[in-house]
C-alpha cells in the first residue's frame, strides 16, 4: 500500500488534520495575554505557571516516556486513540475552568507555597493533561510516517506534517482574539478549538482502518514482523551520543521558539504598538511560512542531504532575529514583520533535518520512545521557559500601566526576555556542530539523501 503515492499521501492527510486540531487547542490562548489579564486579572506570572503546566505531567510523572513505550509495544492505532482522547479530556478541562465563576476564587497551595486562583490551577491542570495527549500523538504521528515513507519521501512527509500543524499555530493566533471579542468571551476559542477535536478524532478513525489493512498486507506479503521493544533498548538509546546532541539541541531550539509564541502577540502590542486584535496577526506570519518552507527544506533534504548543515543554518538565524527584536531602534511593525519571517525560515529548516534525522541514529524498533525521550527532554524547556519569562517580566520589565479601550492594562520591556532567548539560540549552535562532527566519525549518514534509489 505505501508503494502508491495516493494511500501513503492520504493517510499523511488524516494524521496530519489530527495534528493540526491539537495544535490549534495548543496555542489558542496565546493571542489572549492581555484579554486575560484585562478580563480575569491574571498576571504575567500567573500566564507563566499556566503555560508552564504544559509539560507537567510529561516531565514529572514521565507520562511521555510511558506513552513511548507504549507505542513500541501496543502500535500507532491504539496509542493514537487514546492520546486523542486524552487530549479531548485536558482541553474540556481548560473550556471549563477559563468560562467558569469560582464563588471561592482563591485556594491555598499545600507545603506553605502560598495562594493561587483556582480558574489558574485548574486551567493549568485541563492543560497538563491535555499536553500529555498532544505530545503523545506528535511521536505516534512521526512513527506512522516513518512506517509510510520509510526509504521514500521521509523528510518531505515529516515536514508536510510539522507544516499542518503550523497552520493550528496560525489559527489560533490569527482567529483567537477574533472570535473572543466577538463573543465576548476568552472561553469561546477553547471551545472551538474543543469541537475541531473531536473531528480530528474522526479522522485519525479513518486512519486506523487504512493502517490495519497496510499491516494485514505486509502479514501476506511474509515479511519479517519488528523486533518488539525490550526495557533495555532504553540504555541503548542512552548511550547514543548522536542521539543526546539532537536532543538537546530540539530542546534549546524549541525553548526558543514556542515559548516566544506565547508571548509574541503582548509583545507587538507593547513594543510595536500592534493593537490587541490585531497582535496576533504578525506572529501567524512565522507558521504560515513555515507551511510552504518546512516541506521545501523536508524535499531537499530527501535528495540532496545536507540534514545537520540546515540544522546548524536555522540555529544561526533564530539568534540573529532574537538579538534584533531586542534592539529599541528596531521598533516599527515592518521590522516586526521582516523579522518574524526570517524566525520563520529558521523554524522551518530545523525541523525539516531534525526529525528525519532521529531515524537515521535510532533503530526503528526503538523510535517510539526514541521520540518520546526528546519530547520529554524538550518538554523541560516547554514549561520551564515560559514561567522564567513570566517572572523576569514581573520581576525586571514591569514599566506602569496603560488605559487600553478603557481598561487599565500593565506594560513590559521585552529586552531582557528576547536576549534570553537569544542565549538559547547560541547554546543551539554550539550541539548542531557537536552533532555534525558526531556524523563525520561514526556515519549516521545525516549529510546524505533519504531516498534510496532502487
Amino acid at each position: 500500500m505505501n508503494d502508491s503515492k495516493a494511500f501513503r499521501w492520504g493517510v499523511l492527510v488524516l494524521i496530519s488534520f489530527s495534528m493540526m486540531c491539537g495544535y490549534i487547542v495548543t496555542d489558542v490562548m496565546a493571542p489572549l495575554k492581555t484579554m486575560i489579564e484585562q478580563t480575569l486579572h491574571w498576571s504575567s506570572t500567573e500566564y507563566g505557571f499556566f503555560t508552564s503546566a504544559y509539560g507537567w505531567f510529561n516531565i514529572f510523572l514521565l507520562m511521555l516516556i510511558f506513552g513511548g513505550m507504549i507505542l513500541d509495544r501496543m502500535g500507532i492505532r491504539f496509542t493514537g486513540i487514546a492520546a486523542i482522547l486524552t487530549m479531548l479530556v485536558g482541553a474540556s478541562m481548560k473550556y471549563w475552568a477559563i468560562s467558569t465563576e469560582f464563588a471561592d476564587p482563591i485556594i491555598m497551595l499545600p507545603f506553605g507555597i502560598g495562594e493561587l486562583k483556582k480558574q489558574v490551577l485548574y486551567a493549568a491542570l485541563g492543560f497538563a493533561v491535555f499536553g500529555v495527549g498532544v505530545e503523545t500523538v506528535g511521536i505516534t504521528a512521526n512513527k506512522a510516517i516513518v512506517k509510510w515513507f520509510k526509504g521514500k519521501e521521509m523528510a518531505l512527509a515529516i515536514g508536510m506534517n510539522t507544516a499542518t500543524g503550523r497552520i493550528g499555530t496560525a489559527l489560533a493566533l490569527f482567529a483567537s482574539p477574533r472570535i473572543a471579542e466577538h463573543f465576548g468571551s476568552v472561553g469561546t476559542p477553547i471551545l472551538f478549538a474543543v469541537v475541531l477535536m473531536l473531528i480530528g478524532l474522526i479522522a485519525f478513525s479513518v486512519y486506523c482502518v487504512f493502517d490495519r489493512k497496510f499491516d494485514r498486507e505486509s502479514q501476506a506479503n511474509n515479511e519479517p514482523p519488528e523486533e518488539p521493544f525490550r526495557f533495555r533498548d532504553l540504555g541503548k538509546i542512552a548511550s547514543n551520543s548522536g542521539f543526546w546532541y539532537i536532543t538537546i539541541l530540539c530542546v534549546l531550539f524549541y525553548s526558543a521558539v514556542f515559548p516566544f509564541l506565547k508571548y509574541a502577540p503582548d509583545f507587538m502590542f507593547q513594543k510595536f504598538g500592534i493593537p490587541l486584535k490585531q497582535a496576533g496577526d504578525i506572529p501567524s506570519l512565522l507558521p504560515f511560512g513555515t507551511i510552504l518552507l518546512t516541506p521545501l527544506f523536508g524535499s531537499l533534504y530527501d535528495h540532496k542531504g545536507r540534514g545537520a548543515t540546515i540544522m546548524l543554518i536555522g540555529a544561526a538565524l533564530l539568534v540573529m532575529v532574537h538579538v534584533l527584536f531586542s534592539v529599541p531602534m528596531f521598533n516599527h511593525w515592518l521590522a516586526a514583520v521582516a523579522l518574524m519571517i526570517v524566525l520563520g525560515i529558521a523554524f522551518s529548516l530545523v525541523p525539516s533535518a531534525m526529525w528525519p534525522s532521529v531515524a537515521k541514529i535510532i533503530p526503528n524498533r526503538m523510535l517510539g520512545t526514541a521520540y518520546s525521550m526528546i519530547f520529554w527532554v524538550q518538554n523541560w524547556g516547554l514549561a520551564g521557559v515560559p514561567l522564567l519569562i513570566g517572572w523576569v517580566l514581573d520581576k525586571y520589565c514591569y514599566t506602569g500601566e496603560i488605559l487600553v479601550d478603557g481598561v487599565q492594562t500593565p506594560t513590559y520591556d521585552y529586552a531582557l526576555p528576547m536576549m534570553i532567548f537569544a542565549g538559547f539560540g547560541i547554546l543551539s549552535i554550539f550541539f548542531a556542530l557537536l552533532l555534525k562532527r558526531s556524523d563525520r566519525i561514526k556515519g549516521y549518514g545525516l549529510e546524505l539523501p533519504n531516498i534510496q534509489k532502487q
